[in-house]
C-alpha cells in the first residue's frame, strides 16, 4: 500500500482546524454541496487573485466567508466594487446573507496553494521544470521554512514516458503530528498532458493549546546559550594547535617516580 495520508486531514482536531465550521444534523448533504459550490465559484472569479484558502462559517441564516489572498487589491477592486459584486453574486445563489473577508497572505512565499500553482503556471509556460522548482524550495528557504518538498510528475519535459522529479531541502517530518506542514496539490494543463504538482512546507512545531501565529512564515530557532556552550568538533588539521602542544615542540618526559 501507498503513503497516502492527507498531511492536513491527518492533524485535524489537534493542530489544523476545519475548513468549513458548521453543525447540521438534517441538512448536512445541502449545506456540504453549497459549501463546494461556493468555493468554486470564488476560485473561478478571483483565479487570478493569488487565493490560498477559503473558510467558511454558518449561523441560522448568514453565511461568512474568509478569503485569504497574496493580492487583496485586486479582490477588493476599485472602491471595494468587486467584493460587493461577489457578494451579491453568492446571495443570489445561495438565497442567505453572506458575509466576505479579506484577509491578506504576507509572505506567498510559504503558503504551499501558491507555491505549486506558481509552479503550476510556469510549467504551462514551458519554463524548465527543474528551474521552477528549485527557486521555490530556495525561495521559501530563504524567508524561513524549516524544510521544503515538492514532486512534480507526468511527462515532464514532453517526455514519452512519465516520470517523478523530486526537489527537497531542510526537513519534512510527516508523522510528527504537532509539525505545522502545509501541504498543496494542483494540475498544470499541458499541450502534452496534464502534470501533478505537490507541495509540502514545514514551519515549526505547534503544541496542543498553543495558537498558531498570526504571521504564516516561521522562524528558525536561534541556539541557546547552552548550545553555543557546547565544544565545537577540531578539525584533523589543527588538532596540534588545539591541544596546545606545536607539533615542532617537545614533550617534557614523564617521571617514573
Amino acid at each position: 500500500m501507498g503513503r497516502k495520508v492527507h498531511p492536513l486531514g491527518f492533524r485535524l482536531g489537534y493542530i489544523k482546524d476545519w475548513q468549513s465550521k458548521w453543525f447540521s444534523e438534517r441538512n448536512y448533504t445541502d449545506q456540504l454541496h453549497e459549501d463546494i459550490m461556493l468555493r468554486k465559484v470564488i476560485a473561478k472569479e478571483l483565479e487570478n487573485a493569488g487565493v490560498a484558502r477559503i473558510e467558511i462559517e454558518r449561523s441560522a441564516n448568514k453565511i461568512e466567508v474568509t478569503v485569504y489572498t497574496a493580492k487583496p487589491g485586486i479582490v477588493i477592486g476599485k472602491r471595494g466594487a468587486k467584493v460587493e459584486e461577489l457578494t451579491t453574486g453568492l446571495q443570489k445563489k445561495t438565497g442567505k446573507k453572506v458575509k466576505l473577508n479579506i484577509q491578506e497572505i504576507h509572505q506567498p512565499e510559504l503558503e504551499s496553494q501558491l507555491v505549486a500553482e506558481s509552479i503550476g503556471e510556469q510549467i504551462t509556460k514551458r519554463v524548465s521544470y527543474k528551474r521552477a522548482m528549485k527557486q521555490a524550495v530556495q525561495r521559501a528557504m530563504r524567508l524561513g521554512a524549516l524544510g521544503v518538498k515538492i514532486k512534480c510528475s507526468g511527462r515532464l519535459g514532453g517526455a514519452e514516458m512519465s516520470r517523478i522529479s523530486w526537489e527537497r531541502d531542510g526537513r519534512v517530518p510527516l508523522h510528527t503530528l504537532r509539525a505545522d506542514i502545509d501541504y498543496a496539490q494542483v494540475h498544470a494543463h499541458t499541450t502534452y498532458g496534464r502534470i501533478g504538482v505537490k507541495v509540502w512546507i514545514y514551519k515549526g512545531d505547534i503544541f496542543p493549546g498553543q495558537e498558531k501565529p498570526a504571521n504564516t512564515s516561521a522562524v528558525r530557532p536561534q541556539p541557546t546559550e547552552a548550545e553555543d556552550d557546547r565544544p565545537r568538533r577540531r578539525s584533523r588539521s589543527g588538532r596540534g594547535n588545539d591541544r596546545g602542544n606545536d607539533r615542532g615542540e617537545q614533550r617534557a618526559p614523564r617521571g617514573r617516580g
